[in-house]
């Protein structure tokens, strides 16, 4: 069964112990498409940082819980990712009222 995560990076992580390759398409989304499949499918949510959780909590309308977790795809995986368009200083953990200044993107990934 394939599943759903939610991300705070864009990396696509793929267990090359298992696969050889993968095909891996990405479409940037809307927030409202980004709402409709985490509204509409049970999703894990890897978002480590208690900011990026609050504020897509904030955004997205629904309960994102902080969940540090290592991610590998399967055949079939979704992940929607939160995306920002900036590299922070190493170290730097943002709160949610310093991510809101920020520019962002949420793309949708999946792995065939």
């Amino acid at each position: 069964m394939s599943k759903v995560y939610l991300l705070n990076t864009l990396i696509v992580p793929i267990d090359f112990n298992i696969y050889r390759y993968a095909y891996i398409k990405l479409e940037r989304i809307s927030l409202e498409k980004a709402k409709q499949i985490l509204t509409n499918n049970p999703f894990i949510s890897a978002i480590g940082h208690e900011g990026t959780a609050k504020l897509l909590s904030q955004l997205l309308g629904i309960n994102i819980p902080v969940n540090r977790i290592s991610v590998f795809f399967e055949l079939g995986d979704i992940g929607i990712h939160f995306f920002l368009k900036q590299r922070l200083p190493e170290g730097k953990i943002l709160t949610k009222e310093e991510l809101e200044k920020l520019d962002y993107w949420l793309v949708k990934s999946w792995v065939m």
